[in-house]
């Protein structure tokens, strides 16, 4: 009997997550953390609630990663001007380094995990994921 889909994308989860968390460990951040990153970088000045959802972390846990962020230096919040309670969440110049200098190893891990995968699989792989991810969403 083949395992569950729910099983393989879990597992594949895991070890996708604990190869992030190695490569990482120089820059002294979880993958969860690079991950608020890099949603950051694309959608920044977001609050935390939304940066919680984008980031598949609860609110709690991104209250505490938003300081251990902020400590560090790799994100600032400034008052939303739209509400003067919520606070928007910004990746720094730090940040952004940070990024930068992990955009190519965390490149040549995507690589890896689908390198026994063709162009068109590839394409056909992140297709399924996203339509899978839309079906339960």
């Amino acid at each position: 009997m083949s395992p569950s889909l729910l099983y393989l994308v879990k597992r594949t989860e895991l070890v996708v997550r604990a190869r992030l968390d190695e490569l990482l460990k120089p820059a002294g951040i979880t993958a969860l953390q690079y991950t608020a990153l890099t949603v950051l970088e694309r959608h920044d000045g977001v609050s935390a609630a939304q940066l919680a959802r984008d980031s598949f972390v609860t609110a709690q846990s991104m209250a505490d990663m938003v300081r251990t962020l902020e400590k560090r230096g790799l994100i600032s919040r400034e008052p939303n001007p739209r509400n003067r309670r919520e606070r928007l969440i910004l990746l720094t110049e730090a940040g952004r380094r940070l990024l930068a200098e992990y955009a190519e190893p965390a490149r040549r891990l995507e690589e890896r995990m689908v390198g026994d995968l063709g162009a068109e699989e590839v394409d056909q792989f992140r297709s399924a994921l996203n339509r899978a991810w839309r079906s339960l969403s």
